[in-house]
């Protein structure tokens, strides 16, 4: 039987540093713009708690729209085709 590895997850906690460092958003404001509360931003950046899929969708629109750093970040967090 082939044993399946389990897909490595990216680092959501500093993603999300690094996006919000990149768009100069406070974590309401990004809270805002993904269409969660600010307590839910405060626990991803913590790592008390991870992004829904519907989330992670959000944030990968929000970086193909950003041109060259966000492409950069896609890359960086193996986010690419995570929409």
């Amino acid at each position: 039987m082939i044993e399946k590895k389990p897909l490595k997850q990216p680092d959501y906690r500093q993603l999300i540093c690094e996006l919000r460092g990149l768009t100069g958003l406070t974590q309401e404001e990004f809270a805002a713009e993904v269409g969660v509360t600010y307590t839910t931003v405060n626990r991803w950046e913590n790592g008390h708690s991870k992004p829904s899929k519907l989330a992670v969708g959000r944030i990968t629109q929000m970086l193909q729209q950003m041109d060259e750093p966000g492409q950069g970040l896609l890359k960086k967090y193996s986010l690419v085709g995570k929409s």
